[in-house]
């Protein structure tokens, strides 16, 4: 599907978001008859708790392993899988309790400005996480600029197409902007998935052709191809961003553990990286998280340090 830019950022209807809300309130963290005293013995507290992420490589293998790592202490996590947009909503409303996959201070800035008075910041849980436009090291371009100029035909060689991931994504908006700022007229950008454009990318590089797609470090794409990030002199996807874990109001004193663990949640770009890994050679996600969480033990004893 190829979406025009000027009318991407609002592609996500408002019938779409409120669907995935109310699925979340349905199923989310608000369960009646499943509370404890957040003054037990264990220092659970509500042990019912529903995390929402968006299906790119990255939130699937760390949204898996703290979802192993808050099972081992006696939490029942149910993990989400939806959109940016109902991400962010269904941890401002309380629909949901957490989320591991907000991409700040640039990329979710929207999502940030609209929702981030009802949500709790608990910080990074991976620094140094950059983005962009990212082409096979064979393609013979360096720069977005490259892409105007169409230097080398590549307008021609690519049917004057990005490869993108899902649409309400702010990787795109990102992107979006960088085609009008750097006056890519031609261009268009093509909506799909991770997924999907990682499907594009591998057939592209077994056919030697070029492509340009939205991508971002941590990838596993970066450790089984060569690949390199297009240049952006006019700063339009800015400094990397970090990675943060927000909860929703009132989860401190709901369930303390869980709150405590998504604290001290944090870790880097090699251990995530080799979760991916994991994944896409074909190791089912909860199956990688609980490999993970088996080799790095005095990691996760960081992270559950305090919890009873």
């Amino acid at each position: 599907m190829i979406v025009n830019r000027r009318k991407l950022r609002y592609f996500s209807s408002l019938t779409i978001i409120l669907i995935f809300s109310v699925i979340l309130t349905a199923c989310g963290s608000n369960k009646a008859g499943t509370n404890q005293s957040a003054t037990d013995g264990d220092n659970l507290g509500k042990k019912d708790l529903t995390i929402p992420y968006v299906a790119w490589a990255t939130e699937v293998a760390s949204n898996h392993v703290i979802k192993e790592v808050l099972n081992s202490v006696g939490y029942d996590v149910t993990l989400k899988q939806v959109d940016t947009g109902p991400m962010y909503i269904a941890v401002a409303n309380g629909a949901a309790d957490a989320m591991i996959s907000a991409w700040l201070p640039y990329t979710d800035v929207s999502y940030w400005d609209q929702y981030g008075e009802k949500l709790v910041d608990l910080g990074p849980n991976l620094k140094n996480a950059p983005l962009g436009l990212v082409v096979p090291e064979y393609v013979d371009i360096d720069s977005i600029e490259d892409l105007k100029k169409n230097t080398n035909s590549i307008g021609e060689n690519t049917e004057w197409t990005i490869t993108g991931i899902d649409p309400g994504a702010g990787q795109m908006q990102i992107t979006e902007e960088a085609m009008d700022i750097y006056g890519l007229d031609k261009w268009n950008l093509q909506a799909t998935s991770d997924a999907s454009m990682m499907a594009a990318l591998d057939k592209a590089i077994k056919e030697k052709q070029n492509i340009i797609v939205t991508l971002w470090s941590p990838h596993w794409a970066f450790t089984k191809y060569d690949l390199k990030y297009l240049e952006d002199p006019r700063q339009v996807f800015g400094e990397p961003d970090d990675i943060h874990t927000l909860v929703r109001k009132g989860l401190e004193e709901d369930s303390p553990a869980a709150y405590r663990i998504l604290k001290q949640f944090k870790w880097n770009k090699d251990l995530l990286e080799g979760v991916m890994v994991d994944i896409n050679n074909g190791t089912d996600p909860a199956d990688a998280a609980k490999k993970f969480v088996k080799e790095n033990e005095d990691l996760v004893k960081e992270w559950t340090e305090g919890v009873k």
